[in-house]
């Protein structure tokens, strides 16, 4: 039997009793990372032999995997944190596993997309998980651009190294805020909300984040309604009292507009 298991995704009181249990009865561990599925194992108490199975071996892993299960071995699957499958390796044995008619078993645990919506307040009748977006910026802009169709609040996965600039690019097409949490169930765990350029250079760049954009146009809309804000008389004022185009931009996308959005009305106002 394969048991696809849910690890934690900092704290680890999370681990569920039945995680525990399993991890003490398989025969093998195989992790995305085997030194900290090791700490793991050790902060348990649990002694099993840990096998790895990461993206650039996922492949030949599953191979190694499915004759160990033809074998009659039992096997957990677990990710460095969280949930196999969920922006890490785990697929491709799931669909050898069927292929062979073998059976699995979920084990659920802590996920930092579901953690990540929540502290953002959006609305979770409906979501889109999107993960990482591309590393390089164009190709990462193409699939934002693309991605704004959807009527729902997305949640995306991004490191340190890169929050930033994925930050600004989304201020540019989603509304404002954009709900940002890091270090999911740590110490030092935070949900902050970005309205513009300054909000994202006052961001603690350490861990992992998750970004939630609420781009639920009945949300949004009714948002606008309910404050029932006049943007071009907000925009002429701040044209009369001598701001740059520039800085009313920064205003609109505060007030929740998208760059786009209050780039246009901007134009308008100035070309009357």
């Amino acid at each position: 039997m394969l048991y696809v298991i849910g690890t934690p995704i900092g704290n680890l009181s999370d681990i569920s009793k039945r995680a525990v249990e399993t991890l003490s009865l398989v025969d093998v561990v195989f992790a995305e990372d085997t030194r900290t599925a090791l700490n793991l194992l050790n902060a348990l108490n649990i002694k099993k032999p840990c096998k790895s199975y990461y993206k650039d071996n996922e492949t030949k892993a599953s191979k190694e995997l499915i004759q160990l299960l033809l074998n009659g071995d039992n096997i957990a699957l677990i990710s460095e944190a969280g949930m196999p499958c969920i922006s890490d390796p785990g697929a491709v044995v799931i669909q050898e596993v069927i292929k062979n008619g073998l059976e699995y078993e979920i084990i659920q645990g802590p996920t930092a997309l579901i953690h990540g919506l929540i502290a953002s307040g959006f609305s979770g009748s409906s979501f889109y998980f999107h993960g990482f977006l591309p590393h390089k910026k164009n190709d990462k802009e193409k699939e934002i651009k693309e991605l704004t169709s959807i009527n729902a609040p997305v949640i995306f996965y991004e490191s340190p190294y890169r929050v930033k600039e994925t930050l600004t690019l989304l201020l540019n097409y989603f509304p404002a805020p954009v709900a940002v949490t890091r270090e999911a169930t740590k110490m030092f765990e935070e949900t902050v909300f970005v309205y513009n350029e300054e909000d994202i250079e006052k961001i603690n760049i350490k861990g992992e984040f998750v970004i939630v954009v609420n781009n639920k146009v009945q949300d949004t809309a009714s948002q606008h309604n309910e404050q029932r804000i006049d943007y071009n008389k907000i925009i002429n004022e701040l044209l009369s009292d001598g701001l740059s185009s520039k800085d009313i931009l920064k205003v609109m996308k505060t007030l929740g507009l998208k760059r786009n959005e209050a780039y246009e009305l901007i134009n308008k106002v100035q070309n009357k």
